[in-house]
């Protein structure tokens, strides 16, 4: 018998609107536990909106069960808007309250990401009188895969990669009793109407060398073989992170020479004994998305009781996870089957992505074997279909917050609202950047950020990219009506979003890049439609410039609607131009020829190292490329100075094997100074809006000549950065009665940099913002140009 029955209260009804993340997690059970214990009755059921609620009762109880809908969510749904609006008098009121089949419609719905395995899973998992004793793809609603299975909304189990799997009874009474946390659980199985689990060897031959097909793979890696382990959003390679010899062999299949591997460690325990964490890293660690965080080294491996309490056998880490930095990235097991291989493990494991260096990630079984021959030595596989290919997300706390330096599984899609003074908007789709590349959907004044996709100039990865375009706008039911690219031509993102603009009659807007880097970090901070403009900071490798120039060091003035360049890193010419990107000693050639005679300066410092490589170089030729322009395009690029840098201190000189690294490398060595040389900071110059560096390269180089240890000189040009940069937007801000300053591109991703500059601004009384919600890499360009492209359709 209901309350308000009981009480001869006179009943009230009323449709309750529920969006956001709420479909997949439990939000259904929670209603119905909710209205049962308020005494209330109804239906509650998805759509394609989200959750739609019909209930009856007390005006007090109705309240009642509002507020306890928003302060009592299952762990994985995240509410945006509740609406409460009275039913019609003449509606015929149920009995009961009870759970009742989805309906579709146009999708205005969130989707949810994947999330780790709950406590509840894990004790099953480990509990040898549990049905699922050691079952690896035990899941509930408060855990497992979500976006890594799903092919359309609403989130059903026909509507994933799981309808291949009918349920057993035991698993379907699960699925059916509102009051059981599997209710409605779309991934739910167990050993006997499941996903299966196998091991085969290189030539596709099962293995069963012991019953459990994981503690065997797990034997193998402590053997020192290569395994391929189909994981949630994909297969990774797996291999013990002690053994030198097995990660060098990983690296040499993998043509994967010098970028950081991922690392998996068994526990808090394990990651602590190599790297140092603070509390905010640890709740990242243990957090449902389970990323892979960035931690500093410890200098010493310490065994503690800890250690010994738990038998742990400790060794050094292979010198070649992470060469020439001083840092680790490490993730928990986030999968049953992960916990069950690392249960046994006395060492952190390597977990890669599997594939060939810079390709994606392969998630089908019959690729596997393909493209992965030359690599694994065998195969954990299982037969649960990967949809969506979902890489590890990777964060890292700078300044005091966690941010991403990749978005993906445990994140994506990623939901950012518009701010409320946003008018409505086309459907846009914003096509994102050439690197690191994602592209987002905005309809109806909400951004869904995809997850990463890569480096497009790989041809795999362009054709994952065109794929995700066509999924994502099937899972949101989202038809295009505007379409977004970056502003150069050379695009493959622009080039395709202008073929697919031309081929359907769609609106096209051009966004210049470093406009973009500005407006996604003010989106994120819900800086409002026509706000003040800002002066946004964007710092990065390259983007196309408004003068058709490649710009990388950039002050603008800032809002949605338009951007003005106030001031500049110098350029410098990129000598060979893409070349430059790939050999840092080229960007160090054009940084001396720019600020010195050529001749007096080889007179003065032949005794440097760095002159003496220069030496071997067709300097003659080189220098006539230069004067003549040839292939040689002038760029104010902030990363190609800290390439130039690297490489003056023999850092990465010859040739950087990946994107960033030669700026990574020396950020790790000016770590090693960086607190006591913030009064030691090189000088520069500021004349006709541009940054000028010859003095700072005077001082470097004669640093050199006394000998100075590298790291300090690298500490001391990273002061010098943050100085010219803050004092040049301190001016700026006054003169043009700024009050925020937004910092983002990929070149603030050097912690050092972006603290530095940051409190630098802040004693200056100024608002300083950089991105937290996505990376301020080129992986959150999407949402600048999505921003930007729905300011400038309103001003046409």
């Amino acid at each position: 018998m209901y309350s308000s029955l009981v009480k001869g209260e006179e009943l009230k009804g009323e449709e309750i609107r529920v969006s956001g993340i709420v479909q997949g997690v439990g939000f259904r059970p929670t209603v119905w536990t909710l209205a049962h214990e308020s005494g209330l009755v109804g239906q509650v059921w998805n759509d394609s909106e989200g959750v739609l609620i019909h209930i009856w009762g007390s005006v007090e109880d109705l309240d009642n069960f509002a507020a306890r809908l928003e302060s009592e969510v299952p762990p994985l749904a995240q509410i945006d808007c509740i609406q409460r609006t009275p039913l019609e008098l003449n509606k015929a009121i149920p009995s009961d309250f009870q759970i009742i089949i989805s309906q579709s419609g146009l999708v205005n719905t969130r989707v949810a990401s994947d999330a780790a395995t709950c406590p509840e899973c894990l004790e099953e998992v480990f509990d040898p009188s549990n049905r699922r004793y050691r079952y690896p793809f035990t899941n509930c609603t408060h855990c497992g895969p979500r976006m890594s299975i799903i092919k359309s909304i609403p989130y059903d189990r026909a509507n994933t990669s799981m309808s291949a799997f009918q349920m057993c009874p035991q698993c379907q009474n699960e699925y059916d009793d509102p009051a059981d946390r599997r209710f409605h659980a779309q991934p739910n199985a167990c050993h006997k109407c499941g996903p299966k689990i196998w091991l085969e060897d290189r030539q596709g031959n099962r293995v069963y060398e012991k019953s459990d097909v994981i503690d065997t793979a797990a034997d193998l890696i402590r053997q020192g073989k290569i395994v391929a382990i189909k994981g949630i959003g994909g297969i990774h390679l797996a291999c013990d992170a002690t053994n030198h010899s097995t990660v060098q062999n990983l690296r040499q299949r993998k043509h994967r020479y010098q970028k950081p591997f991922a690392l998996m460690a068994k526990n808090m325990t394990m990651v602590k004994t190599y790297a140092n964490v603070n509390e905010v890293e640890e709740q990242q660690l243990n957090s449902r998305s389970a990323p892979i965080v960035i931690l500093k080294t410890v200098n010493n491996v310490q065994i503690d009781d800890a250690l010994l309490a738990e038998s742990l056998f400790i060794e050094e880490l292979s010198v070649a996870l992470a060469p020439g930095q001083n840092s680790l990235g490490f993730m928990l097991p986030y999968t049953p089957l992960h916990h069950l291989l690392m249960q046994n493990m006395v060492h952190p494991i390597v977990l890669t992505s599997a594939n060939q260096s810079d390709e994606p990630q392969v998630t089908r079984n019959g690729e596997a074997h393909q493209r992965l021959d030359q690599i694994a030595d065998y195969y954990l596989m299982h037969d649960r279909d990967i949809v969506n290919r979902l890489d590890d997300s990777v964060v890292r706390l700078m300044d005091d917050e966690s941010r991403f330096l990749r978005l993906a599984r445990g994140y994506a899609p990623m939901t950012l609202a518009l701010p409320d003074d946003f008018p409505d908007s086309e459907n846009i789709l914003a096509m994102g950047g050439e690197l690191k590349n994602t592209f987002c959907l905005l309809k109806k004044g909400k951004v869904n950020l995809s997850q990463y996709i890569g480096d497009l100039e790989n041809a795999a990865t362009f054709q994952d990219y065109k794929h995700n375009l066509l999924l994502y706008q099937q899972l949101f039911d989202f038809k295009t009506e505007v379409i977004a690219v970056d502003m150069h031509p050379n695009y493959l993102s622009t080039q395709l979003g202008q073929q697919m603009a031309a081929e359907d009659d769609i609106k096209l807007f051009s966004i210049q890049h470093h406009h973009a880097h500005i407006a996604s970090c003010m989106l994120e901070h819900g800086l409002a439609y026509k706000t003040q403009a800002v002066l946004g900071i964007a710092l990065d490798g390259l983007g196309y410039g408004m003068d058709k120039n490649i710009w990388g060091g950039e002050f603008l003035l800032a809002n949605y609607h338009e951007c003005q360049r106030l001031a500049y890193f110098q350029p410098t010419q990129m000598l060979g131009g893409a070349q430059a990107m790939h050999e840092p000693w080229r960007n160090t050639l054009a940084y001396l020829l720019k600020a010195f005679d050529w001749g007096e300066l080889t007179k003065k410092y032949s005794h440097l190292e760095i002159i003496r490589f220069l030496k071997t170089k067709p300097i003659k030729n080189l220098q006539i490329m230069a004067e003549k322009g040839l292939n040689s395009p002038n760029a104010s690029s902030a990363g190609r100075l800290f390439d130039a840098v690297a490489a003056a201190l023999g850092v990465c000189c010859e040739h950087a094997a990946y994107e960033g690294q030669a700026a990574i490398e020396l950020e790790a060595l000016a770590s090693l100074h960086f607190d006591s040389q913030a009064e030691h900071a090189y000088g520069f110059n500021y004349q006709e809006q541009q940054i000028i560096w010859q003095p700072m390269w005077t001082a470097l180089l004669d640093d050199l000549s006394q000998n100075i240890e590298p790291a300090i000189i690298a500490a001391r040009f990273h002061h010098c950065v943050a100085q010219a940069v803050a004092q040049t937007a301190v001016s700026l801000c006054a003169q043009k009665n700024i009050q925020t300053v937004v910092l983002s591109g990929g070149v603030f991703q050097n912690a050092l940099l972006l603290e530095r500059t940051s409190l630098l601004l802040r004693e200056q009384q100024l608002t300083v913002l950089s991105p937290l919600s996505a990376p301020m890499n080129d992986a959150g360009l999407s949402i600048g140009q999505a921003a930007i492209a729905l300011a400038l359709s309103h001003q046409e």
